[in-house]
């Protein structure tokens, strides 16, 4: 043999040994690190049962009755807004506390006129409205001539009027009766009289008539 063929027989195991003694030292690190991972791994898994367990046993319970539930439902929305506000303010008196609510409506009412001129102004355009359109009567008032039945209220008087006419399709004589109020300014007119009464502007609520002659004075 040549002396490079011995020098790499005799090189041979001095490489061999390292990786030998390598694998022990591995596995030692494996079995090792293996019970870490599996604490590692089933801490959380723990962690979380244990977290669950008294949920559960909460839930278990019966819920204590909420006392707000009892109130009515403005009282309720009073205590909530109270407690969602922030640092409470400095005490004031009743005198004080109801200036400041008289200073906040007279705001407040500043507000709504200002906004309803401004509104009542873009509708006019130049803020200045359309004249009232004068009132004109066509054809002349309506006349009636009837019988007094009632003169009991002041200046009043319930009139009847008795119509009779010819139905245009059947032929016959329809007669009608209605009665109106009149107005009676020196109470002149007595039950039974006939009178004749002309239509006026509303005197009442009842009453657009009013008296012109006594026809016919009653018996």
């Amino acid at each position: 043999m040549s002396e490079e063929e011995t020098e790499n027989t005799e090189e041979t195991p001095v490489e061999e040994a390292p990786a030998a003694e390598q694998a022990p030292a591995e596995e030692a690190a494996a079995e090792e690190a293996a019970p870490e991972a599996e604490a590692t791994e089933e801490t959380p898994a723990e962690e979380a049962a244990e977290e669950a367990a008294p949920a559960a046993e909460a839930a278990d319970e019966p819920s204590e009755p909420d006392p707000l539930d009892e109130l009515p439902w403005k009282e309720r929305r009073r205590v909530l807004k109270s407690r969602e506000s922030g640092e409470a303010g400095p005490e004031r008196s009743g005198e004080q506390r109801q200036a400041d609510r008289e200073t906040a409506r007279a705001k407040k009412a500043s507000v709504r006129r200002n906004r309803r001129a401004g509104i009542k102004s873009a509708r006019t355009g130049d803020g200045v409205g359309t004249p009232r359109a004068e009132k004109t009567r066509t054809g002349k008032p309506k006349e009636r001539q009837g019988k007094v039945v009632s003169n009991k209220t002041d200046k009043t008087i319930t009139v009847q009027i008795d119509t009779a006419r010819r139905h245009p399709v059947y032929e016959k004589i329809v007669r009608q009766t209605h009665k109106i109020h009149a107005h009676d300014e020196q109470n002149e007119a007595n039950e039974g009289d006939v009178v004749r009464v002309i239509e006026t502007r509303k005197l009442s609520k009842t009453k657009h008539w009013k008296l012109v002659e006594v026809v016919e004075k009653a018996r």
